[in-house]
């Protein structure tokens, strides 16, 4: 099993969280391997040379998954059935959802759909023919960049505020909808059509989310010893917390954390060294690193992580 994350060029780092590809040999015995996910923001997801995949959001299950998809906003994890071969995908952020997109991101909350169903048919063959052509990885961010910058359209009218929602969404703070509101100085009903428009939920929900996962990553950093005194300070105690993991995970943080899933507990890691953030729902986009120069070395530094090689700079590559 392998992950690489790579940084988008320059130009795109405010649309485009970053870059991933996923590799893994078929599980023995044909059952497939399962791995948990966090609610995250939109997502393109490309299956190479893969064996069938069966992804869960909360109730609604995608079985089969199309070869290319688009993975709205969640606010559930998401569980995942596969059976070996690789997984290119890039993240797109709410400006980058404006810049891509004509639909409201509310129309793709909690669903995935064909890709082709949003960036058509001719976009979606020549993506996944350039994948398929790339002799490695390494390949993979440049054949993105080119791709999404084609693709790139101009800037929403609401570019301003979005970016400004990011920034809160980004940073600790208040999770209500009026302290939001007045921090960017509109109505919260200008703020919620904003919020759903490209972030796709509600502005309460977007807050308690990001707040919830900030407090879960600290949590499953700390390992054996994760305290409740970790969440949040907005939190009112571990009650408030645990209704909230309820929402968001659909059982205890406890009981997620003991779940099998090497996928996630690398691609925090992995994510975090790279793009700055362990989760898309927590990326900051005025401090995450990008690729100012395309061809840049990818080995500028060497970090240990536990049991995982991981290499920061350009990229990161996991081997678990």
């Amino acid at each position: 099993m392998a992950i690489r994350y790579d940084r988008p060029a320059a130009v795109l780092a405010d649309f485009i969280t970053g870059y991933h590809v996923y590799r893994s040999s078929a599980p023995p015995g044909g059952e497939g391997q399962v791995d948990w996910f966090l609610p995250a923001t939109a997502n393109v997801r490309i299956a190479i040379d893969a064996g069938p995949i069966a992804v869960s959001i909360g109730r609604r299950t995608y079985d089969p998954l199309p070869a290319a998809s688009l993975f709205g906003p969640t606010s559930q994890a998401l569980k995942a059935t596969t059976h070996g071969g690789v997984m290119i995908g890039f993240g797109i952020s709410a400006l980058g959802w404006g810049r891509l997109m004509h639909r409201p991101a509310g129309d793709f909350r909690n669903r995935i759909v064909p890709l082709e169903d949003v960036l058509g048919r001719g976009f979606t063959s020549r993506l996944i023919a350039a994948l398929q052509a790339a002799s490695d990885d390494t390949e993979v961010a440049s054949i993105l960049d080119a791709l999404l910058l084609e693709r790139l359209g101009p800037p929403h009218a609401d570019a301003v505020l979005v970016r400004q929602l990011m920034e809160i969404l980004a940073s600790d703070g208040p999770a209500d909808m009026a302290s939001a509101a007045n921090r960017l100085d509109i109505a919260t009903h200008a703020l919620r059509r904003l919020s759903v428009r490209h972030f796709g939920f509600p502005p309460k929900m977007l807050l308690m989310r990001a707040r919830f996962l900030r407090s879960l990553v600290r949590l499953m950093a700390a390992g054996e010893a994760a305290d409740y005194a970790l969440i949040d300070d907005s939190y009112f105690d571990a009650s408030h917390f645990l209704r909230d993991s309820s929402t968001f995970l659909g059982m205890t943080p406890r009981r997620f954390m003991a779940l099998t899933k090497p996928f996630l507990d690398a691609s925090l890691r992995a994510r975090d060294a790279v793009l700055g953030s362990p989760t898309q729902v927590l990326h900051d986009i005025d401090a995450a690193p990008h690729r100012e120069v395309r061809q840049q070395s990818a080995n500028e530094s060497r970090h240990l992580l536990g049991s995982h090689r991981v290499i920061s700079g350009d990229d990161a590559d996991i081997r678990c």
